[in-house]
């Protein structure tokens, strides 16, 4: 493994550009890859993040593109950046890893898949609660998971979501049938999705400003367990997925469950899921 990578943001003074750059200097420099330059849309606050971490800051993705490898898009919290920074990265033809959350809705992350490959780009989005306990635990069990249970929290839905629902969807697969919402207030986001093989999911997002680590309960025919995620090493387990696309121009995150993450996410918000189930 080894190459040069651009950050490419909305405003790079986030956690996700700090904790990234830490781990790719750090704990992953073994692997080979450098942070060799970035660019963002909030021109003054990004600079003055590049010229405190020691990162080389360009005016543009054009000015960046002959000093970096590969792309990370990051903007974390405003995804609706995500599509302009696309179309202005994925012209370049380099393999890129967009930062959750992927897109503000369906149709949105359809078209940035879509100019990825209408430019031969190699492209990979994921929650990092994608690789936890949780997952382990699945992937060991003697029998089927038929059921599952989800916990996360955070300051909204729209930003915090996908990190439960990409923890059921990335256990139990893709193929998802029907979700409905229920609750009241800020504790409203309850979910219940079902898959065509009989597979369930309840997912709790909550929003109250209550602490709610991210945990599952996971049920087979033998046997329910309940896991604690550990969110200490989940960055560092992104990062060596998004380092294993840069060096094999080959994502490993499956896109369709991506975008299924997205259809639920799409489809709890539309007012007939409050009242039943919703077909997806």
């Amino acid at each position: 493994m080894a190459g040069r990578i651009g950050f490419v943001d909305d405003c790079l003074d986030n956690f996700h550009a700090d904790v990234y750059l830490q781990l790719l200097r750090g704990e992953l420099a073994d692997l080979g890859f450098t942070v060799t330059g970035c660019t963002a849309l909030q021109r003054e606050p990004s600079r003055a993040w590049a010229q405190a971490n020691a990162v080389t800051w360009f005016d543009s993705v054009q000015q960046l593109d002959d000093h970096v490898d590969h792309y990370i898009i990051l903007a974390p919290s405003t995804p609706q950046t995500h599509l302009p920074l696309c179309e202005q990265v994925f012209e370049r033809g380099k393999s890129t890893y967009v930062d959750k959350t992927f897109a503000p809705d369906l149709a949105t992350a359809e078209r940035i898949f879509a100019l990825a490959d209408e430019h031969g780009v190699a492209v990979q989005t994921t929650s990092a609660l994608r690789y936890t306990e949780v997952q382990q635990m699945v992937e060991s069990a003697d029998a089927a998971v038929h059921h599952m249970i989800a916990w996360g929290g955070g300051s909204s839905f729209d930003e915090y979501a996908i990190h439960p629902v990409e923890m059921v969807v990335s256990c139990l697969g893709e193929n998802v049938s029907r979700v409905m919402c229920w609750g009241d207030g800020d504790r409203r986001n309850r979910l219940l999705l079902e898959w065509t093989h009989g597979a369930t999911a309840i997912v709790h997002v909550h929003t109250d400003g209550a602490a709610t680590p991210f945990a599952a309960a996971v049920s087979t025919d033998t046997a329910t367990s309940y896991v604690a995620v550990d969110s200490g090493p989940i960055f560092s387990a992104t990062a060596r997925a998004f380092l294993q696309l840069f060096d094999s121009g080959i994502p490993n995150v499956p896109r369709g469950e991506s975008l299924m993450v997205h259809r639920i996410l799409d489809a709890v918000q539309q007012p007939d899921a409050r009242i039943g189930f919703v077909e997806i």
